[in-house]
C-alpha cells in the first residue's frame, strides 16, 4: 500500500497537481486540510480531503475514517485537536476509531513518529512550512507489517525515510 499525504498548501492548486502528477502509483491521496480551495476544485479530485481552519467550503468533512487495503486511515487537519500544543488528543481519538494510521497537518511541521503501534505523520506544509526550510509532503508505505515513511520537498528530493516495525 503506498499514500501520498500532503496539507497546508493554503491556496496553491498548482503543487497539488505537480506532486500529484509525480506520484501516480499511489493508492490513495490525502490532504490533510487548509488547501483554501473549492471542495470539488479539480486537482482534489479523488484526494481525501479534510476542512482545515482557513478552508471556507462548508462540504468539507472535519475528519475522514477510511480503510485502504485492510488499514484503518485516520485523517484530520488537527485544529480542533489543538495539535500545535500536544499530539495527545489525536493519540486518544486514533485509539477510539482504532486507526492504524493517523495523519494531521496545521502546525506546518514535517514528522513522523509510532505511538502503541499508531503511525503519525504529518507532512509539513508545500507553502509554508516551519521548523525546516524546505517545503513538503509525505509518501507513505505499507507492507511486511512494517511503514515506511519518506518526506520529500515540494521538487520532489528525499528529506528523510523512516522505518517502522510494528510490535507483534
Amino acid at each position: 500500500m503506498k499514500l501520498l499525504v500532503m496539507s497546508d498548501t493554503h491556496g496553491d492548486a498548482e503543487v497539488i497537481k505537480r506532486v500529484r502528477d509525480a506520484h501516480l502509483d499511489v493508492d490513495a491521496i490525502i490532504h490533510c486540510g487548509d488547501s483554501e480551495l473549492p471542495f470539488d476544485h479539480p486537482y482534489l479530485e479523488g484526494a481525501k480531503r479534510v476542512r482545515g481552519n482557513c478552508d471556507h467550503d462548508s462540504r468539507y468533512p472535519e475528519k475522514e475514517l477510511f480503510n485502504v487495503e485492510g488499514l484503518k486511515i485516520f485523517v484530520a487537519h488537527g485544529h480542533l485537536l489543538n495539535v500545535k500544543s500536544t499530539t495527545m488528543n489525536l493519540l486518544y481519538r486514533a485509539k477510539e476509531v482504532e486507526a492504524d494510521a493517523a495523519f494531521f497537518g496545521h502546525s506546518h511541521v514535517l514528522g513522523t513518529e509510532l505511538v502503541d503501534n499508531i503511525l503519525f505523520v504529518n507532512p509539513g506544509s508545500l507553502l509554508k512550512p516551519r521548523g525546516i526550510d524546505e517545503k513538503s509532503y509525505a509518501i507513505v508505505e505499507f507492507a511486511d507489517q512494517s511503514w515506511k515513511v519518506t518526506g520529500y520537498t515540494d521538487t520532489g528530493e528525499e528529506i528523510f525515510t523512516k522505518r517502522f516495525p510494528l510490535d507483534e
